[in-house]
């Protein structure tokens, strides 16, 4: 393992500042985390890259923040990478859990809202989440392709972010 080490080192610059990092290092540092995170992320949720919740975006920007550490040699290298599938694995481990717990699935993934029924805006829920009307307005227009909300059921806000619409059956 020794033997190893001793040949890699010089060609990643482990052990050294991250500004004596040369070009081919951070280039070939860079290659290494993009195959290693293309695995994780293959290993872990497919969901994650939809970015279906907070829970999803949250993994997303910690795991870029963790491994750019050891792209830029600001942290440990081979530590990093096992800091980031530990980050994977957590969050594979709690979106089982909140498979079998609504209760948990509630309290990290939100649970959606909605905003409109049988043509009619919910203002409270608007408020509560700081949805313009022309907003819905949009989504409509986006989504349905319709200019007024008189032809739909029900509107929620998903956990997503996204606001999904359920015409009324004629």
């Amino acid at each position: 393992m020794n033997a190893f080490y001793d040949f890699i080192s010089p060609i990643l610059g482990l052990g050294a500042e991250p500004k004596d990092l040369t070009f081919l290092q951070i280039s070939l540092r860079g290659t290494i985390v993009l195959i290693f995170t293309l695995i994780l992320v293959r290993l872990g949720d497919k969901r994650t890259l939809s970015k279906k919740s907070a829970f999803d975006a949250a993994l997303l920007i910690i795991l870029a923040s963790v491994l750019s550490r050891a792209v830029n040699g600001s942290a440990a290298f081979f530590a990093t990478l096992g800091g980031g599938a530990v980050l994977v694995f957590l969050h594979r481990l709690l979106a089982m859990v909140a498979y079998y717990s609504p209760g948990f699935r509630y309290l990290i993934k939100g649970k959606p809202d909605e905003i409109l029924r049988d043509g009619r805006l919910i203002q409270p829920a608007l408020r509560r989440n700081q949805i313009a009307e022309d907003d819905v307005y949009e989504d409509l227009r986006l989504e349905v392709r319709k200019e007024e909300i008189a032809g739909i059921r029900v509107a929620r806000l998903e956990c997503s972010g996204d606001v999904s619409f359920i015409e009324k059956t004629s």
